[in-house]
């Protein structure tokens, strides 16, 4: 069967096909549109069980993930780059504790920070952890590297890191796919379950048996049916393209290009293979999509004159995204024709919806803070750090998920007053719920505003892991209940609202208001089903 399919897509359908028994993952772009896939494909395939409901954050998502390695099944854990940031303590020991049914890791990365705070590269991430990494270069290889990951993975009993990037995960192509899907796994147990507790004196032999198993994961790599080398003869240059990067040199060399090229998709790097094409050239040039983390390895592996270009030396940018436009320079090709931008074209920065509750919030707290020059509201991620822009222009930092409870606390006890935290629902969940507790522990004056807006809207609506469970939350975490409100943020409610927030932030302690209001774009896609079933 060929489907069209976007690069996300294409790896929710490898997996499935891989015999998938369960997806964990928090919504983060570019990686949301797996796990809603697999959601859709549960949906006409009610008779096979396939786990696909959202988790808290991408710590919970790795480790439930592992629990169903453990128990023999397959699982995919996905999330965007800086998930990877908030898994790392369960990313990096379950390449100690090795795995039992196959696990694999999608990190998609964002070059160019679309929608992101960084650039990180995830790929550092699985050379960390000493675990074979695979790259796609395109949307075919999404999926057939999805069964590959899952079978590397149970032969040598341990994750498998797939990194992926914005370009690749958001655009279309059409791909084969296999006319019937792998059965699941049975429930096993794990051959060495001794290993899976890590006391330092098995962790100790579990790592130690980690790098002995290098070799084999080197040899892995060499033999690699998406590592490729072309047969083309010694030249002046010669180019190594990972992932989406050899995509890029194609589209600019459609009949092959005239010079020997290595195409790297799975990782450790190949050496010997690097070694043979740099001893056909004069000059390497390194095609990468994010940060130069081959060209880096380069320096140690070949000899000192040979010269090396990429991101380093400025032949490709240092920062940014790859395009197949910067790819043609770097390659010293003709560009193709540009053209100015049109100066009748209005520039359109993001913005909160018309209508949507976060707006009645930073309204109230202007006109509240408007009265405290010496104020300062530390923001979260979400899309109500568009509050940061005119014409509110409310926040004063938006650092990452779960830093405005913790920053205000800092902040607080530094002297500012007064601090105040803003943070949405689905982010006061993931990360927010620590700070609140630390907060608490130390009765700190602070006033903190969970924007609850009943979902996770910035990424498209996905289910909200808190909703209707708040004021429980924060009761249990110790917030007192004459300093926990709850107001419905209308412009008509803004003498109510205003009043509050004004009466928290003269509390000197912590103090919690609950703005609730449905996001009006879930709203509207709810009232419309509603309709459709009547």
């Amino acid at each position: 069967m060929k489907k069209l399919l976007l690069g996300d897509q294409a790896i929710a359908q490898g997996a499935l096909d891989a015999g998938l028994s369960g997806v964990y993952a928090y919504p983060g772009t570019p990686s949301t549109e797996i796990t809603e896939y697999i959601q859709l494909w549960h949906r006409s395939h009610p008779d096979t069980y396939v786990h696909d409901r959202w988790c808290t954050n991408e710590k919970t998502a790795m480790e439930a993930a592992l629990g169903m390695s453990f128990a023999g099944k397959r699982a995919l854990v996905c999330m965007k780059h800086v998930g990877m940031n908030v898994c790392a303590d369960a990313f990096v020991n379950s390449a100690v504790t090795g795995v039992n049914g196959g696990l694999v890791v999608l990190a998609a990365d964002d070059p160019s920070m679309h929608s992101s705070q960084n650039e990180q590269d995830s790929r550092f991430y699985g050379k960390f952890a000493l675990i074979p990494i695979l790259e796609p270069s395109n949307q075919q290889e999404c999926y057939d590297m999805m069964a590959y990951a899952f079978d590397l993975s149970e032969r040598l009993r341990l994750p498998v890191l797939m990194r992926i990037v914005t370009r690749l995960a958001h655009s279309r192509a059409v791909v084969n796919i296999a006319d019937s899907a792998r059965p699941q796994n049975a429930l096993s147990d794990p051959a060495d379950a001794a290993g899976w507790v890590l006391l330092p004196v098995r962790a100790r032999r579990k790592y130690s048996e980690l790098t002995a198993a290098q070799p084999t994961l080197q040899e892995a790599s060499a033999g690699s049916p998406f590592n490729k080398a072309s047969k083309e003869p010694k030249a002046s240059k010669a180019v190594i393209a990972a992932g989406i990067g050899y995509n890029y040199l194609m589209e600019n060399y459609p009949d092959g290009a005239p010079f020997p090229v290595l195409k790297v998709s799975q990782y450790p790097l190949p050496v010997d293979a690097i070694r043979a094409l740099a001893s056909q050239s004069d000059e390497l040039l390194v095609i990468e999509d994010g940060q130069p983390f081959i060209e880096e390895q380069l320096l140690g592996l070949l000899p000192i004159k040979t010269v090396i270009h990429g991101r380093l030396d400025g032949t490709l940018p240092r920062t940014g995204e790859l395009n197949p436009d910067n790819v043609k320079a770097a390659l010293g090709l003709a560009s193709a024709q540009t053209f100015a931008p049109s100066a009748t074209v209005v520039g359109r920065p993001p913005a909160l919806c018309q209508g949507c509750g976060h707006r009645s919030v930073y309204e109230a707290l202007n006109r509240v803070l408007a009265d405290f020059p010496s104020s300062r509201v530390f923001g979260d991620i979400g899309c109500y750090t568009l509050g940061a822009l005119p014409p509110y222009q409310a926040l004063h930092s938006c650092v990452d998920m779960g830093a405005s409870i913790t920053m205000a606390k800092g902040a607080a006890d530094a002297g500012i007053f007064p601090a105040i935290a803003v943070i949405g629902d689905s982010t006061f969940t993931h990360s927010g719920m620590t700070g609140l507790l630390d907060a608490v522990n130390e009765n700190s004056p602070i006033t903190i505003i969970i924007s609850d807006n009943l979902t996770t809207g910035m990424t498209g609506g996905q289910d909200s892991a808190g909703t209707n469970k708040f004021e429980a939350i924060c009761r249990g975490i110790g917030v007192a209940d004459e300093h926990l409100k709850v107001v419905v943020p209308l412009p008509a409610n803004m003498d109510e609202i205003t009043r509050i927030i004004r009466e928290e932030i003269a509390y000197k302690g912590v103090s919690v208001i609950i703005p609730r209001r449905e996001c009006i774009q879930t709203l509207a896609r709810h009232t419309r089903q509603k309709k459709q079933q009547s």
